[in-house]
């Protein structure tokens, strides 16, 4: 491991906050710290880089999304994350005045990482708390010796288009359960307003 790439681990805390040590949310992470080299923009603190993960549901991979998260403070509950669902390791960053950029792991890559024991033990069901940790280990330290060239697919979107929500601090009392609700979820039944839960409607 070279000391270009020691700084593509993440801190101790991130395992931590994940729940267990996997190749995953590291791969996360280094993809986000070059997300923010690649835009010249720091860590963010409030609510204006975007990232839209193109991971889906049921698959082992979306580890990933933890790592981003991490690396660039882009954070699903600050709604600075969102997900397409389309199933595939890749994200887009967008900030403005940026041109966005998207980040791939490489099929070459994945075919490479997909050797070794730690994914056998996933194919078999086993969850990676119960995988010894130097089998996760050994991918992640075989990972960080590969150059980012040899991971990461790399492409500049200036097509990319994005314009985010407005801010608002406006809420309202629902009527039926009475607990509020921000403006943009209120609906009306009745002609008095309502949550989306008390509404009937489905969005």
């Amino acid at each position: 491991m070279s000391n270009d790439t020691k700084r593509y681990i993440p801190p101790q805390w991130a395992f931590e906050f994940h729940g267990h040590i996997c190749p995953f949310m590291p791969l996360g992470y280094r993809m986000g710290l070059l997300a923010l080299e690649k835009l010249g923009i720091p860590r963010e603190k409030d609510h204006t880089l975007r990232v839209f993960l193109e991971i889906g549901e049921g698959h082992p991979q979306m580890c990933m999304g933890d790592g981003i998260q991490i690396a660039t403070g882009a954070t699903f509950a600050k709604g600075l994350m969102e997900k397409t669902s389309w199933g595939k390791l890749a994200a887009t960053f967008w900030y403005p005045g940026k041109v966005a950029v998207r980040y791939a792991l490489k099929a070459s890559f994945l075919d490479e990482f997909g050797r070794f024991e730690f994914f056998a033990r996933r194919k078999q069901g086993v969850e990676p708390s119960q995988i010894p940790p130097q089998l996760a280990q050994e991918v992640i330290d075989w990972t960080l010796a590969q150059p980012n060239e040899a991971i990461f697919a790399v492409t500049e979107r200036p097509e990319f288009h994005y314009q985010p929500p407005k801010g608002s601090f406006a809420k309202s009392l629902c009527s039926v359960c009475g607990e509020y609700v921000f403006e943009r979820y209120v609906r009306l039944l009745d002609g008095k307003p309502v949550c989306i839960p008390c509404s009937g409607y489905k969005g």
